[in-house]
C-alpha cells in the first residue's frame, strides 16, 4: 500500500484538527448568546432536536456525550421506512451498515459494517459472523433467524468499529443492539392493520396491562404476509420472494422496590420465506434453448424455468431474564440470562435459471437445495456498574454455549425434454420425500466461550473537560465439530481447537464546550475461528483480527437545532478468513462440499469517514444527512484450489460511497392532529458479495416515502387514530445486489425488490 493512500492515525488527527478552531469559536458564540444559569434555558428557542439516549457503553448515556461512532434508528424512523425486520435495512438507511441475504435466502442475513465482519457463507455451524446482533443485551449466534419480525422496538443502535472490549467476540466490524420497550404498568396500547400490493397484509397488537401488585405485563403480537414478486411458471407452486412472518412476545417486569427490577420475556416467531429469483442475464455455453431465449438484463416478472418450491420455514423462541439491583447509589449489579433455540429450513429453488445445464433429453436437472439448520444457545452475563466522583467503571463476565448443526440434500426435480425446449417433473423425486433423498452434507459444532472484561473512565477534577477511558477483555473460545457426511458418504472428520486473546481499548475525549466534544479511540476485536463444513478435510482456521483507530467529533449548535457528528477511522484486518470454491465443472460429478476457508497471510488496510448531520431549519421541518466513505485494499492470497497461484480477493459489503438523506415535515391541524410527510433517499456504490466470485454489484438509488395523518382524536377517552400511505422503492428502481459469473453457466444476478406500497391504520388507546 502506498503512503499516499494510507490514512494512518497522524493523518486522521491532522484532518480532524483542521475543523476544531471554527467549531470551538461556534461553541463560544453559542454559549455567550445563551448566557449562564437557568435564564439561558428560558431564552432558548423552543424548536430543538430531541436528545438521544443509548446504551452502547452498557449504561444509559446521551448519544452526544458517548465518544464512539453510533447511529440510532428510533421507533418513528423505523415506522417511516416500513422496517419490519433487520432485512429491510438493506436499503441503506445507515450508510456504513450493509445487510444482504445469504445468496438467494432471505432466511439468513449477511451483515457488514465499514466493510468488515461479513461472512460469505452463512450456512456454517462452525463459523461465525463478525458483526454481533443483540436483543436486549442477548447475543444472537446465527445468521439464521435474523430475518424474523421485530417486536415493539424502542431503538436500534449500530455501533461501528471493533467492540471487542464490552461486547466481545464476533464484533470486529461492530454491533447491532436492538432495544425493545419494557412494560409500563399502565393500561395502554396500539392496534395496527394494513394492506399492500402483491397480496400483502399486516397486523400488530402492542398491549400494556395495568400493574398487578408489583408486576407489569406487556404483550406484543405481530404478523406480516406478502406474495412473491417473481412468478414461478410451474402451476400450484410457491412464487419467488414471498414471506409470511409472525411472532409473539410476553414480558413481565417485577419491581418490588426502586432499587431492584427483574424483566422476564418469552418470544416465539415463525418466518416462512421463498428464495429470491436468480435471473439469467447472459446465457453460458451449457444453457438450454429455453434459457437462452429468456435471458434479459432487466428485471423479469417470471422465471424462465419453473419447479417445485415450498416455503423455507424458520422457527425461533427464547427466554430472557434481565435483573438490575442497585447495591448503593453508586453501584449497580446487572445479570442477563438467556436460552434460545432455532430451526431453519432453507429450501432453495431460486437458482433454477442460473445453474441448470442442458445435458440431453431425459436427463435430470433443477437441483433443489434443501438445507436444514438448527441451533440452541444459552448465555449468562454479569455486569458491575459503578462510579466515584472522578471515575465511572464497569466490570463483568460472560459465558456462552452453542450447539449448532446443518445438513443438505440436492435432488434434481426436473427432466429435460427433446432439444432442451421443454421439461417435465422428475418421477424419481416427485412427490418429494426427504427420507428417500441422499444427504450430501451433515455437520455439527459445539462452542463454549468465556469472557472477563472491564472498563473505566477517569475525569480528573483539575481538567473536567477531559475523559480518559481504558478497558480490556480476555476471551477463551473452545470449539469442536464433526463433519459426519461428505458428498453422501459417512466420515469420521473432526476438529477440536481453542483460542485465547486479550482485546484492549483506549479512548481519550475532550469537551470543546457544553455542546461539542472530540475523541480519539484505539480498539481491537476479532471474529472467532472455526472450520468449513463444505470442505473435504474439515481443518480448523484461526480467528480474524482487527486493530482500529478512530477520531471523532460530536457537536450541537444553533440552540440545539443542528447536530453534526463526524468519525474518521483506520483499521487493519489480520488473518482474514477467506472462502474458496472449487471451480464449477459440469462433467466432474461433484455436487457438494467443494469449498475451503483459509487465513490469509497478508493484512488488509481499511480507512474512511462517516458524517451524520441533522438540522431543523424551520419549525416542523427536520433534515437528516448521513454519508459513509470506505476505502479498503484488496487482499492478495493463495488459492488452495489454484496450485499455489496468488489471487486478488476484494472486500465484501464495502461500497466506497453511500449516502442517506431523509426529510420529515409536520403540518399541524386544528384538532391537535397533524399531517406528517416523510421521504428518504438512499444511494450506494456497488460492492462485492462473494469472495470466490469477484463481481461488483450495481450502484443503487432507493427512495421510500410515507404520508400519515397522526393523532386523530377518536371519542372522549384519549384514543387516537393514525392513517398512513407508504411506499418502499417508490420510484421502482432496479439494480442487481448480487451477481454471479461462470464461464460454463454465464452471468446471473438477483434484483432488488420492486416497488411496494400499502395503507395502514393504527389505533392508540
Amino acid at each position: 500500500m502506498s503512503a499516499s493512500r494510507a490514512l494512518r492515525p497522524q493523518a486522521l488527527a491532522l484532518s480532524l484538527a483542521s475543523l476544531l478552531p471554527s467549531l470551538a469559536m461556534a461553541q463560544q458564540h453559542d454559549a455567550s448568546s445563551r448566557g449562564p444559569g437557568p435564564a439561558a434555558s428560558d431564552s432558548r428557542d423552543a424548536v430543538e432536536l430531541d436528545q438521544v439516549v443509548v446504551t452502547a457503553q452498557k449504561r444509559a448515556t446521551n448519544l452526544q456525550q458517548t465518544p464512539i461512532s453510533v447511529s440510532v434508528a428510533d421507533a418513528e424512523a423505523l415506522q417511516d421506512r416500513k422496517v419490519i425486520s433487520l432485512g429491510n435495512l438493506a436499503d441503506g438507511a445507515i450508510p456504513s451498515l450493509r445487510v444482504t441475504p445469504f445468496a438467494t435466502r432471505s432466511s439468513a442475513l449477511n451483515i457488514g459494517i465499514r466493510g468488515i465482519g461479513a461472512a460469505g457463507d452463512a450456512n456454517q455451524p462452525a463459523r461465525d459472523a463478525g458483526v454481533g446482533v443483540y436483543v436486549d443485551g442477548v447475543f444472537l449466534g446465527r445468521a439464521q433467524g435474523l430475518g424474523t419480525m421485530l417486536y415493539d422496538v424502542e431503538r436500534i443502535e449500530v455501533l461501528k468499529g471493533p467492540q471487542g472490549t464490552l461486547f466481545g467476540r464476533n464484533t470486529e466490524g461492530g454491533a447491532i443492539s436492538i432495544v425493545t420497550r419494557q412494560p409500563t404498568g399502565e393500561l395502554e396500547g396500539r392496534l395496527t392493520a394494513g394492506v399492500s400490493n402483491y397480496g400483502g397484509y399486516n397486523t400488530g397488537l402492542h398491549l400494556d396491562l395495568p400493574k398487578l401488585g408489583q408486576v407489569s405485563f406487556k404483550l406484543d403480537a405481530v404478523q406480516s404476509k406478502r406474495d412473491g414478486t417473481t412468478d414461478n411458471p410451474m402451476p400450484g407452486q410457491e412464487d419467488f420472494n414471498a414471506f409470511s412472518k409472525r411472532g409473539g412476545r410476553l414480558s413481565a417486569l417485577w419491581q418490588p422496590s426502586q432499587a431492584f427490577s427483574a424483566l422476564y420475556a418469552y418470544d416465539n416467531a415463525y418466518d416462512a420465506t421463498t428464495p429470491y429469483h436468480t435471473q439469467l442475464l447472459v446465457a453460458g455455453p451449457y444453457a438450454s434453448p429455453l434459457q437462452v431465449s429468456g435471458t434479459r438484463t432487466e428485471r423479469r416478472d417470471s422465471a424462465i424455468l419453473g419447479g417445485p418450491q415450498q416455503p423455507n420455514v424458520g422457527r425461533t423462541d427464547g427466554h430472557l431474564l434481565n435483573v438490575s439491583w442497585d447495591l448503593s447509589d453508586a453501584l449497580t449489579l446487572k445479570s442477563i440470562s438467556s436460552y434460545r433455540e432455532l430451526e431453519q429450513g432453507q429450501f432453495d429453488m431460486g437458482l433454477i435459471d442460473a445453474i441448470s445445464t442442458y445435458s440431453g433429453a431425459g436427463r435430470p436437472f433443477a437441483r433443489y437445495s434443501l438445507a436444514q439448520v438448527y441451533q440452541h444457545q444459552y448465555s449468562q452475563e454479569f455486569q458491575l456498574i459503578g462510579n466515584t466522583p472522578q471515575v465511572e467503571y464497569l466490570a463483568g463476565a460472560f459465558y456462552y454455549h452453542e450447539t449448532a448443526g446443518d445438513n443438505a440434500q440436492t435432488p434434481n426435480m426436473l427432466l429435460w425434454g427433446p432439444g432442451g425446449n421443454s421439461y417435465t417433473l422428475n418421477p424419481a423425486t416427485n412427490p418429494l420425500d426427504l427420507r428417500s433423498v441422499r444427504i450430501d452434507r451433515a455437520s455439527k459444532a459445539w462452542t463454549d466461550s468465556l469472557g472477563v472484561f472491564g472498563q473505566a473512565t477517569w475525569t480528573p477534577a483539575s481538567v473536567e473537560r477531559l475523559h480518559v477511558t481504558a478497558g480490556g477483555r480476555f476471551t477463551r473460545d473452545d470449539k469442536r465439530g464433526q463433519l459426519s457426511i461428505v458428498n453422501g458418504a459417512s466420515t469420521a472428520l473432526r476438529f477440536d481447537d481453542a483460542w485465547s486473546r486479550f482485546d484492549p481499548m483506549v479512548n481519550i475525549a475532550y469537551d470543546l464546550g457544553t455542546q461539542a466534544m472530540v475523541y480519539a479511540k484505539y480498539s481491537t476485536g476479532f471474529k472467532a475461528g472455526g472450520a468449513n463444513s463444505r470442505s473435504t478435510n474439515y481443518t480448523a482456521f484461526d480467528p480474524e483480527e482487527v486493530t482500529a483507530y478512530e477520531l471523532g467529533l460530536k457537536s450541537e449548535f444553533w440552540d440545539s437545532r443542528a447536530r453534526l457528528n463526524l468519525a474518521l477511522f483506520d483499521a487493519t484486518v489480520a488473518h482474514k478468513q477467506v472462502d474458496f470454491n472449487l471451480p464449477f465443472d459440469p462433467n466432474s460429478g461433484v455436487t457438494r462440499t467443494t469449498a475451503v476457508t483459509t487465513n490469509a497471510l497478508d493484512e488488509v488496510e481499511t480507512r474512511g469517514a462517516e458524517l451524520e448531520f441533522t438540522l431543523i431549519p424551520v419549525e416542523n421541518l427536520t433534515l437528516r444527512l448521513s454519508h459513509a466513505y470506505t476505502d479498503i485494499d484488496a487482499l492478495h492470497t493463495v488459492d488452495p484450489f489454484g496450485a499455489g497461484v496468488q489471487v486478488t480477493v476484494q472486500p465484501l459489503l464495502a461500497p466506497k460511497n453511500a449516502t442517506s438523506l431523509a426529510v420529515d415535515y409536520f403540518v399541524p391541524l386544528a384538532n391537535a392532529s397533524a399531517l406528517k410527510f416523510h421521504v428518504d433517499g438512499n444511494w450506494s456504490d456497488g460492492f462485492y458479495t462473494s469472495e470466490y466470485d469477484q463481481t461488483l454489484t450495481d450502484s443503487s438509488t432507493l427512495v421510500n416515502a410515507r404520508i400519515a395523518l397522526v393523532d386523530m382524536p377518536m371519542g372522549q377517552g384519549g384514543t387516537t387514530a393514525e392513517f398512513s400511505l407508504w411506499s418502499r422503492n417508490l420510484l421502482d428502481e432496479q439494480h442487481l445486489f448480487y451477481k454471479l459469473n461462470s464461464a460454463a453457466l454465464g452471468q446471473s444476478g438477483i434484483f432488488n425488490d420492486p416497488r411496494t406500497f400499502g395503507f395502514d391504520v393504527t389505533v392508540h388507546f
